[in-house]
């Protein structure tokens, strides 16, 4: 392994083994990250999840509440992730007519040593399962696209807003 590439990626040692980073000497410091994603549907799917007529019961309601548990979870779903002691987690939706489906954001801020990017993809990522589990009955062909990093701020790597990171 080139010994350059090992330097640079936090979760490696010098023998290219996998680790969970040293923290311990970071400042604790005020994070926050947010992520996005869409789910993709037929209209009247998009219509009967707006309404709250779904079978399974209140789609974006369900879906909020399992984004914020897995926002909480991510250290035990993704390998090599700290437990972090999250300070807020919100999981907002916008209903988008024109492109027929669901825009998801999750947001999720801590005050700590590392961030929360993982946390907050993570939640995004379990809101749209979610969606999609609670309509599938009607619908099989939904589709999650764009799940993406939009935005990351503390710590020393500075602040990420997707589309300016030139």
């Amino acid at each position: 392994m080139n010994p350059m590439s090992a330097s640079r990626l936090t979760h490696l040692d010098q023998k290219g083994q996998a680790r969970m980073v040293d923290v311990s000497e970071k400042p604790v410091t005020a994070r926050i990250a947010r992520a996005g994603g869409f789910v993709a549907m037929r209209p009247e799917t998009l219509k009967l999840a707006l309404a709250g007529e779904a079978r399974k019961g209140d789609v974006l309601g369900t879906a909020r509440i399992a984004g914020i548990m897995a926002a909480k979870r991510t250290h035990e779903l993704i390998p090599l992730c700290h437990p972090l002691a999250l300070s807020k987690v919100t999981v907002d939706f916008t209903p988008d007519a024109a492109r027929s489906g669901i825009a998801v954001e999750a947001q999720v801020k801590v005050e700590g040593k590392t961030g929360v990017e993982m946390e907050a993809l993570t939640a995004c990522s379990v809101a749209c399962l979610t969606i999609y589990d609670m309509l599938k009955a009607v619908d099989r062909g939904m589709v999650i696209t764009d799940v993406r990093l939009l935005e990351k701020a503390g710590g020393k790597s500075g602040h990420f807003i997707a589309g300016k990171e030139r």
